[in-house]
């Protein structure tokens, strides 16, 4: 285990040398305090809205930029090595690859969980110091739950990204796939499921169309935010998300097994891997 920290700690001192931890946690921090005095301002309100609403705008911009921020971080953790001559240096000494893999991925995971602990944890201390009357512990388990959550998508990109880097032979390869697999999952997953709703005039396999939202670890994400509030219903292709007849526990379970599924793909590809 002590290889597996000292090539943690060598990812982390990279990340805040090159500044990722403080633009990450920065970033956070803006867009969800904006969120929460700002998200109602379409409809003529300006101000602290609700816990709700606010975890529910905040889910649905972090869909959006966990995965793109987990896989700009780690696009090149193995292809980068191999391109620098690291990677041969690296297996010069005695760690495993599988080492070397988990190393990487505990200090790249660091990275993600203090940036969402401090950006969106100071934005829930915000809301807690300056709004009136706000319920305190719903306010630390709504935001708890939702950096937990986001630090868990971030995961499952961070793995994603390793199964890229060791599949391809040039940074700029892996560059173009990450975007692929980005726009894959974030953007044109839930059109082709909308897609399917719509040619089939609602009757394709309604028994099945709710159980392929778990082939979809931004979809998870979203059904974990948006349940266990009252009038906090799903909306869109999301909605098909109310027939799954499992408990939230399940949807952890899911995040989970796609974070350690990909993890173990990239360790497979890894190992094949020439140096």
């Amino acid at each position: 285990m002590n290889q597996v920290w000292n090539i943690a700690r060598k990812e982390l001192s990279d990340g805040l040398r090159n500044r990722w931890l403080l633009a990450i946690s920065l970033l956070f921090a803006v867009l969800a305090v904006g969120i929460a005095w700002l998200g109602a301002a379409a409809s003529g309100q300006v101000g602290f809205t609700s816990i709700p609403a606010t975890i529910a705008s905040l889910a649905s911009l972090a869909t959006f930029l966990m995965p793109l921020i987990a896989l700009l971080l780690a696009y090149d953790a193995i292809v980068g090595e191999d391109e620098g001559g690291t990677l041969m240096l690296l297996l010069t000494y005695p760690l495993g690859r599988g080492e070397i893999l988990l190393g990487k991925f505990v200090g790249h995971g660091l990275i993600l969980a203090l940036a969402v602990l401090i950006g969106f944890g100071g934005a829930a201390l915000a809301i807690a110091l300056l709004v009136e009357d706000i319920e305190l512990g719903l306010l630390l388990w709504a935001f708890g739950r939702f950096m937990v959550s986001s630090t868990l998508l971030g995961w499952v990109f961070l793995a994603l990204a390793y199964v890229l880097s060791g599949k391809v032979n040039e940074k700029s390869s892996a560059a173009g796939l990450a975007l692929g697999i980005w726009f894959l999952f974030v953007l044109v997953f839930d059109l082709v499921l909308l897609a399917l709703l719509v040619l089939s005039e609602g009757k394709f396999s309604p028994e099945l169309l709710p159980w392929l939202l778990l082939l979809n670890p931004t979809d998870i994400y979203r059904l974990i935010n948006l349940s266990g509030f009252e009038g906090g219903g799903a909306m869109g292709v999301l909605s098909l998300g109310s027939d799954l007849p499992v408990p939230n526990a399940v949807l952890w379970l899911c995040l989970l097994a796609w974070a350690g599924a990909s993890l173990l793909l990239a360790y497979g590809i890894f190992r094949r891997r020439l140096a």
